[in-house]
């Protein structure tokens, strides 16, 4: 049974975790890539909860200029 972060978009937590590995590394970054959190925002702190779980290994090297 899969698990949903975000139950208003029907995203399923695999999909903000594929986000997070892809280089999302915020919550808004996530919604753009998932739609997750961009609805009623009761599952940021969800979405949250995975970014700081699964890192990013290259968000180290986006750092701004």
């Amino acid at each position: 049974r899969e698990m949903y972060a975000c139950v208003c978009q029907a995203v399923p937590a695999t999909d903000v975790e594929l986000a997070v590995v892809s280089g999302a590394t915020t919550v808004d970054e996530v919604g753009e890539a998932t739609y997750a959190g961009t609805a009623c925002q009761t599952c940021h702190e969800t979405i949250e909860g995975i970014i700081d779980r699964v890192g990013c290994p290259l968000a180290a090297l986006r750092q701004p200029a």
